[in-house]
């Protein structure tokens, strides 16, 4: 099976890299310098530069590929998926557009193709595991903590961004939507704080984001559902200074005769004071919780850049989660027509403990805990 992966950043590296094992596999981008470095990592993955905004060219560039994943930035991930479907292409996402994938499933359907997005570690795991528990039990709640941060902890910031600050700015200025008492209602993004400790960490804050997506109108009935960003102690508070002063406004100003955007500027200084040196260590620690009448069901990770691949926390999580969607779509495992998050493929417990699985294998290990409410 031939497999195009559309971008070759941190994530979209990791993933042609994992699928060269099994696959014939190709990586597109217009980055030269991304695509060298993959074929360093491994010369099975072919490297073709180009410029994936060029939609034209889609039907030239990928006429001989079965399945596609998308890892492009978020702000052309719609349109990349959408070009890839009228090729009638099975597709994996992990691109994390803002626009509601869901408007595709027409589309998908009409071209007789399977769509899985966001399909990586949150969204992306935490939308299976809600998926499998709600096909067991009927749940009251649904609560998803997740952060990726560096192991050394430099000041101010005590952060380091896997993707572009921009995309992170964007967290922390974007309304956060939640759900409570059956309602969807918008809190600032880094309000409600809330302290949490974890083993292999310790203290970290967790604030609202806007992180639970599709779960909004895939799973109305259930009551209470939030998702939060996981930080060292001290970070909201410089955030929301940067934020109170300015530095994230869209509002021209001019400086010396020039106009600028205070958001550039911001963004341009926080790439270097935030940006992961190679080989720097850092880690992914999540916590989902899915509560039902009679027991509260838990899953914890706790994952580190892995030395030996030179591979990246975040890359591992997010990027072996849609590796392994794609060999349950390769083997045919999840076969419906459409566009679907990953809540619905969770459903399947064939899919979802293969997941698992394939992420074990890997070294990325979940644990569940199961907590029986007593009567």
């Amino acid at each position: 099976m031939k497999i195009a992966v559309l971008g070759a950043g941190m994530v979209g590296s990791a993933i042609a890299v994992d699928l060269a094992k099994d696959f014939l596999v190709t990586s597109f981008d217009r980055d030269e310098n991304n695509l060298t470095a993959l074929h360093k990592r491994n010369s099975a993955v072919q490297t073709i530069a180009a410029d994936l905004s060029d939609y034209t060219q889609y039907k030239n560039w990928f006429a001989g590929f079965d399945l596609f994943v998308t890892a492009v930035p978020g702000f052309m991930g719609f349109k990349t998926l959408e070009h890839i479907i009228d090729l009638g292409k099975n597709v994996v996402d992990i691109s994390f557009f803002p626009e509601n994938a869901l408007e595709l499933d027409k589309k998908a359907k009409e071209k007789n193709v399977t769509v899985i997005t966001d399909c990586g570690v949150a969204p992306g795991m935490s939308n299976l595991i809600l998926g499998r528990y709600n096909e067991e039990m009927k749940v009251q709640s649904f609560a998803c903590y997740v952060g990726g941060l560096p192991k050394e902890r430099k000041p101010p910031f005590e952060y380091k961004a896997p993707f572009s600050p921009i995309d992170v700015i964007e967290e922390y200025t974007r309304p956060a939507r939640l759900v409570e008492q059956g309602k969807i209602v918008t809190k600032p993004a880094l309000s409600e704080r809330e302290v949490m400790n974890f083993t292999q960490v310790g203290q970290l804050e967790a604030f609202n984001t806007d992180g639970l997506r599709s779960l909004i109108y895939t799973m109305k009935h259930i009551p209470e559902m939030k998702e939060k960003t996981l930080r060292y102690p001290g970070h909201i508070d410089l955030i929301i200074a940067l934020q109170k002063a300015g530095f994230f406004s869209t509002e021209e100003i001019s400086v010396k005769n020039l106009s600028i955007q205070p958001l550039n500027v911001t963004s341009k200084i926080l790439m270097n004071e935030w940006k992961l040196t190679p080989g720097e260590k850092e880690f992914t620690v999540m916590r989902v919780v899915v509560q039902g009448e009679d027991k509260t069901i838990q899953y914890n990770l706790y994952d580190e850049y892995d030395v030996a691949s030179q591979t990246s926390s975040m890359a591992r999580t997010t990027g072996y989660t849609c590796t392994a969607a794609v060999h349950i779509l390769a083997q045919n495992m999840f076969s419906e027509k459409g566009v679907f998050p990953p809540e619905f493929m969770g459903k399947d417990k064939t899919c979802f403990d293969f997941i698992l699985h394939y992420l074990k294998d890997r070294n990325v290990n979940w644990q569940q805990s199961v907590d029986v409410l007593k009567k």
